[in-house]
C-alpha cells in the first residue's frame, strides 16, 4: 500500500526538489492540489488531513496556519520552516544528532526539518560539547558560505537575470548579528552562548560549508585537533550520510582550497578538522538543497514510515 504524501508549498524551491525526490519512488503516492486552490484553506486542510505525511515547505507564519489545520492523529507533519525547530512539543529532524534521535522521529507524529546553515553547524559541534571538549558556555564564532538558492526563489531570479554586478561578489549577511537559525543552532549544541554568526552568500547555486575557528587554549585540557577529530569519528562511525574526512585532510590540502560544492546533489554531510599545534578549523559541508532541506525532509519521513533511510535519496 503507497504512503500518501501532500506537500504544502510544492512550488517552492524546498518543495519542487522533495517532489523530484518523491517521483522515482513507486511506494508513494503524491497528492495534488489544483494550481487555482493553492489558497482554498478547506482544500488544504482535506489534503493534510487526508495525507500520511505532509510537508510543509512554507513561510513561518503560514507554516503554523497548516500545522493548525491537521487533526487527523495518524497525520506526520515534517515542517521545513523556522517557525517549529525549538518547540518542545516537535522532534528536531536530525536523525544523526544524538543517540534516541531516530527513536523519537519513528514516534513523532510533528517534526521539524533543520535549516542548511544549522545542520552543518550542530553535526560539527554537538559531539564535542557532549564529549566536553568544547565547553558549553564557550564564545564560538562561525561563517557560512552558501550559493544563492538558499535565498528562496526571489533570490535565485536575481542572480539569473545577471544584470546587478554586485550580485557577482561574495555577499556577507545578517550583519545586525541575528539569524533565523541561531535559536536551533544553540538549542541543538548544548551550547549555552549564541555563536557570533556570518553567514555569506555567493555567486554560484548551492553548496554550503561552515567553518568554526578555535585556539586550543580555549578547549579542555589536552584537547587538540586529533582529539576533536577522534570524537567526531566516534560519533558518526556507521552513519550513512555523516562523513568525517581525514586530519587535516591531504586533499584538500594538496589543492590548497576548500572545495564548497564537492557534496551537491547528494545527502550527504562531510565533517573537516585541520590543526596546528595552536589553532583549529573546523569545517562541515553540504548542499544546501539536500542534506541542509529537502534530502533531510524526505531522509526524516523514511526514518518516520520504518523505511530504508536512504529511500529516493
Amino acid at each position: 500500500m503507497s504512503t500518501l504524501v501532500f506537500v504544502d508549498g510544492q512550488e517552492g524551491t524546498t518543495g519542487l526538489r522533495i517532489h523530484e525526490m518523491l517521483a522515482r519512488r513507486p511506494d508513494v503516492e503524491v497528492l495534488r492540489i489544483d494550481a487555482d486552490r493553492r489558497k482554498d484553506e478547506k482544500e488544504r486542510a482535506r489534503l493534510l488531513n487526508a495525507a500520511d505525511v505532509a510537508f510543509l515547505c512554507l513561510p513561518d507564519q503560514a507554516a503554523r496556519e497548516a500545522a493548525s489545520l491537521v487533526n487527523n492523529p495518524r497525520t506526520c507533519l515534517i515542517d521545513a520552516s523556522t517557525a517549529h525547530r525549538t518547540a518542545p512539543s516537535w522532534t528536531f529532524g536530525l536523525p544523526e544528532l544524538a543517540t534516541g534521535q531516530r527513536a523519537l522521529l519513528r514516534s513523532a507524529k510533528r517534526i521539524a526539518n533543520p535549516g542548511c546553515h544549522a545542520s552543518a553547524f550542530i553535526l560539527l559541534l554537538r559531539p564535542l560539547v557532549d564529549a566536553g571538549l568544547v565547553a558549553a558556555d564557550l564564545a564560538l564564532g562561525a561563517t557560512s558560505i552558501t550559493g544563492y538558492s538558499g535565498g528562496g526563489k526571489k533570490m535565485i531570479e536575481q542572480y539569473e537575470a545577471g544584470a546587478d554586478a554586485k550580485l557577482q561578489s561574495p555577499r556577507p549577511y545578517a550583519l545586525n548579528l541575528t539569524h533565523k537559525h541561531l535559536p536551533e543552532m544553540v538549542a541543538h549544541t548544548g551550547l549555552t552562548q549564541t555563536p557570533v554568526f556570518m553567514p555569506v552568500v555567493a555567486s554560484y547555486y548551492k553548496g554550503l560549508a561552515v567553518t568554526v575557528p578555535l585556539h586550543l587554549n580555549q578547549l579542555k585540557p589536552g584537547a587538540d585537533g586529533a582529539r576533536l577529530h577522534a570524537a567526531l569519528e566516534a560519533r558518526y562511525r556507521g552513519e550513512r550520510f555523516v562523513k568525517v574526512m581525514p586530519l587535516s585532510d591531504p586533499a584538500t590540502l594538496a589543492e590548497g582550497f576548500f572545495d564548497v560544492q564537492a557534496c551537491n546533489d547528494s545527502n550527504r554531510c562531510e565533517l573537516f578538522v585541520f590543526a596546528n599545534d595552536r589553532q583549529v578549523l573546523l569545517m562541515s559541508r553540504l548542499d544546501n538543497l539536500g542534506k541542509g532541506a529537502s534530502g533531510a525532509a524526505v531522509q526524516s519521513m523514511n526514518v518516520h514510515l520504518g523505511l530504508d533511510e536512504g529511500l529516493g535519496l
